[in-house]
């Protein structure tokens, strides 16, 4: 579309798009993008109209996360920055929007790449590279210019030396005032007892019959000439230097003005390149906020003449008024023919279809429900309403068939035409020739078409051409009332009879008129009333499947939900139970550690080795700390049981859920098992085969109740400590460093973090009282540093 031509200019106004965009610009938060949207036409390139509709829709999406986008602050600053290129002086007001405008751009461009990180949106991020930042040039122009657009003492030192001087003279030129007026003798003399200004020199209201009383300048009168403002002469020196501070503070704040005006040229260029990107930015939010108050949903896009309708709504129509449209082109038929009496709707509906089209070749999102598709034409025609023209003295017909002949010049194979009441306003015989023909022609040329008539005869042709079908509009006989549905595939009747007889014309009358009728005409209403009926009953029979699939889509989503809090539920559950067998764990840890220490207690007082009786007692309690949860799951669970089970084979020991090494096999369900640093007697049931030991076996030590070093292959040569308590962490190296001494270890790692130190001092205190440790020293920087201490054990 060509915004110079008058022709689509008219289409757009004939279609009432200029009505929308009014709409929109009302969601435009700055003058910038209201005068984008005034300015907005539609696109017939189909790559810059999937562009236009992808960034509309970045936009809605941005809205329904974050409500909107920032544009306090913007404004029109490019006659401002004209000024200051071509040398004006700018004021403080123009000065501060720049200043804020700058300010608002480069907040938007931040708030755009914070939502890119979380939700992407390349288009309207990519629009706002060219931006520059101009942040040195904002805070110049806010050191001298306050939010009131005022310029401030601290603009330079000169102006507030000044303005220091001026607010002194005025100080003493009043305080002089107020003294007379604070005189009794004078007092009788004033109109009022108050100083004031005129001429920007401070008088007071003197009587008239008093104005010899004082010496000075009158500057004023009262409008009856009562009271005279008068200058009294102890003053007059002290307004004429209020007077001669004030032009000089005039010259200071023109004098920052201009250098202020001379920064904002150097950066004119950029600034309008900042300008024009925020009022596009601008432009595709209103295009997003008129979105959502029309609840319109992003159109599917093609280039193939395809247009599919659902619930279609005219964006000009009330909500609670407008009739949805369902309707198809472009598939099985390329042209459509909606037949039928006046005021149906059937003008509303060729303005849906068209101004829907227009939108969404604008870049709009359109009033219908999801998965509705439109074309993009390079050209949209209408020949809507009555153009009959007054001052060219052309008939209704002259002017219609006028605007057609332009239509058929101008067409082509990727047009949509919307003809309404098409060979209307000439005699009907010949209208209805001449429309046939004109449409034929339109048909033979391949563009998409939908045209309106109240002829009969074009009833026939749809039923007579391949890819053109009929429509209608739907008429309740019942109420006297058109419903404004359309009806595909089904042609209008006139229902004149039926109108008739429902209004209490006599029947006598009607079958009378009835026999006036050929044969064949009230054949082909007959065929055409049943063909409605059948129509309106399929279109019932639908919508109750439609209802049908929201109930089943609405059980869906409750039984989602419902198995939704059933995992929730369920995964509490799990937490709760881990958190209990954690619990459970670190009890029997407790214990367990007991139990060792206690056996290292009877080690060093019992050289010879700890007695049985001794070792079946601590062996029971340390049998007593399994934790009863961890027992009663793994009781449950199927046991391994191997054929075999032999001296150096890894075993779990179920009862203990611990990992150990067969060390001997005492009798056939009785095994000794080395667990850590502990060796136990364990009935062959509670063992579960993990790996079996290689082919060749070492000889298979004998059977002794004496504690021995042997290098547990699960040991560690590192401890993580990080986040844990003293107390704590001082259990844990005191185990840690018994299994690495039994391991043969050489070095260790314990790991505690940097954070306060007081983890480490606790570590590195208790390593240097410990049995074990030779030394220890702060990790390297490939170790870990000082989050690592390494212990080299004896």
């Amino acid at each position: 579309m060509n915004k110079n031509s008058s022709y689509s200019q008219k289409i757009l106004a004939t279609l009432d798009f200029h009505a929308v965009l009014e709409r929109c610009a009302a969601h435009a938060s700055t003058s910038l993008g209201k005068s984008r949207v005034e300015e907005l036409e539609p696109s017939g390139s189909f790559d810059e109209v999937k562009r236009r509709l992808q960034a509309t829709d970045e936009a809605v999406n941005v809205e329904r996360l974050k409500g909107g986008a920032p544009f306090g602050g913007i404004r029109d600053i490019r006659p401002a920055l004209h000024r200051a290129r071509i040398g004006g002086m700018l004021n403080p007001a123009e000065l501060l929007d720049i200043a804020l405008t700058s300010q608002g751009g480069r907040r938007l461009q931040r708030f755009l790449e914070s939502i890119n990180e979380d939700y992407p949106v390349p288009l309207l991020v990519e629009s706002t590279e060219p931006m520059t930042d101009h942040k040195a040039l904002e805070d110049r122009i806010r050191q001298c210019i306050d939010e009131n657009a005022h310029v401030v003492d601290s603009a330079s030192p000169e102006l507030a030396r000044i303005r220091s001087e001026l607010r002194g003279s005025e100080s003493k030129a009043r305080e002089r005032l107020e003294q007379m007026v604070r005189t009794p003798s004078i007092q009788k003399m004033l109109q009022d007892n108050l100083v004031t200004i005129r001429n920007d020199r401070y008088v007071i209201p003197v009587k008239q019959e008093y104005r010899s009383h004082f010496g000075g300048m009158i500057h004023d009168q009262s409008a009856s000439g009562a009271t005279l403002f008068i200058e009294p002469e102890a003053v007059v020196q002290m307004n004429n230097r209020v007077r001669e501070l004030k032009l000089k503070e005039e010259a200071e704040v023109e004098k920052i003005l201009r250098m202020l005006s001379a920064l904002v040229a150097e950066a004119a260029d950029l600034l309008v390149v900042n300008v024009e990107i925020l009022g596009e930015l601008d432009f595709i939010f209103a295009k997003a906020g008129l979105a959502r108050t029309m609840k319109a949903t992003l159109p599917l896009l093609n280039d193939r003449g395809f247009i599919k309708l659902k619930r279609g709504r005219h964006p000009l129509i009330a909500s609670e008024n407008v009739v949805p449209l369902d309707v198809e082109l472009g598939g099985k038929y390329s042209s459509i023919i909606v037949t039928g009496p006046n005021t149906g709707g059937k003008t509303v509906s060729l303005k849906t279809i068209g101004l829907l089209s227009l939108m969404a070749m604008s870049g709009m999102f359109v009033p219908a429900e999801e998965g509705s598709q439109l074309c993009v034409f390079d050209a949209i025609y209408a020949d809507i309403g009555d153009e009959q023209s007054i001052e060219q003295n052309l008939s209704t017909f002259s002017s219609h068939m006028t605007n057609i002949i332009r239509i058929l010049r101008e067409m082509t194979p990727k047009s949509l035409v919307l003809l309404d009441e098409l060979g209307a306003g000439t005699d009907p015989a010949e209208g209805s020739a001449l429309a046939i023909s004109i449409l034929d022609y339109m048909h033979r040329m391949g563009c998409r078409i939908v045209a309106t008539t109240h002829y009969t005869e074009l009833k026939a042709y749809a039923y007579d051409r391949q890819g053109v079908i009929n429509a209608s509009m739907e008429f309740d006989v019942q109420t006297l009332r058109p419903t404004y549905r359309l009806l595909v595939g089904v042609p209008g009747r006139s229902n004149a009879f039926a109108i008739a007889e429902r209004l209490g014309l006599s029947r006598s009358i009607i079958e009378n008129a009835r026999g006036q009728v050929g044969e064949e005409e009230q054949r082909v209403e007959s065929m055409i009333a049943t063909l409605e009926q059948n129509t309106i009953q399929a279109e019932a029979e639908r919508a109750t499947a439609q209802e049908l699939r929201r109930e089943v889509e609405t059980l869906r989503e409750k039984l989602n939900a419902e198995r939704h809090r059933f995992e929730e539920q369920r995964d509490k559950l799990l937490e709760k139970a881990e958190r209990e067998g954690r619990e459970a764990v670190a009890k029997a840890r407790r214990e367990a550690e007991e139990v060792i220490a206690e056996l290292r207690r009877l080690q060093r007082e019992e050289a010879g080795g700890v007695k049985d009786h001794k070792l079946s007692e601590l062996k029971k309690k340390l049998n007593d700390a399994a934790p009863e949860l961890r027992s009663k799951q793994v009781s449950q669970l199927p046991k391994k049981k191997p054929e075999t089970i032999g001296p150096g084979d890894e075993v779990l020991v179920t009862n203990l859920g611990q990992r150990g090494h067969v060390v001997d096999v005492v009798n056939a369900q009785e095994y000794t098992v080395q667990l850590g640093i502990l060796k136990m007697k364990v009935n062959k049931a509670d063992l579960e085969l993990v790996k079996q030991a290689p082919q060749k076996k070492a000889e298979p030590p004998k059977a002794t109740s004496s504690l021995k070093r042997t290098r547990d292959e699960n040991a560690k040569m590192e401890l993580d400590l990080r986040g844990a308590n003293v107390e704590e962490a001082m259990i844990e190296v005191d185990r840690f460093l018994d299994e690495s001494y039994l391991a043969n270890f050489g070095q260790v790692y314990i790991i505690h973090g940097k954070g306060t130190g007081v983890l480490r001092a606790g570590i590195q205190e208790y390593l240097r009282k410990h049995k074990h440790v030779k030394s220890y020293r702060m990790g390297n920087y490939n170790e870990g540093g000082a989050g690592v201490t390494v212990a080299e054990l004896k």
